[in-house]
């Protein structure tokens, strides 16, 4: 993995923690969430990770169908990031269907890019 993707991924995380502490704004925690997925889901451990965080999400915001499309989430991440078919931009919640790409948002696709000119 990339440093600048892991940096990346590692400044998602943590805007998504400081923003689900108590106080925090969980909208703004899952739209960090979402970056972290864009960014990790090529990375077994990470994609991993991140759909974890996304349950734990699911489960602070009382949000039960977001809970419920986790699972298969979390048990395709590992299988679907070393064979390669995670869906490029999918950003890993509900609202995007499992096997959906999407449009990756601009300052991410150029660290993404970067990392693979190295």
């Amino acid at each position: 993995m990339n440093s600048q993707i892991l940096e990346a991924f590692k400044n998602e995380v943590s805007a998504y923690k400081a923003n689900s502490a108590k106080g925090g704004n969980l909208e703004i925690a899952w739209y960090h969430l979402e970056r972290a997925h864009i960014l990790g889901q090529f990375s077994a451990l990470l994609h991993l990770q991140v759909h974890f965080y996304m349950i734990i999400h699911a489960l602070k915001a009382k949000d039960f169908a977001e809970l419920l499309g986790q699972v298969p989430r979390f048990i395709l991440a590992v299988p679907g990031s070393i064979f390669r078919l995670a869906p490029v931009g999918n950003p890993g919640g509900t609202s995007v269907g499992i096997f959906q790409p999407v449009e990756i948002p601009h300052d991410l696709k150029a660290i993404l890019m970067k990392s693979d000119s190295n």
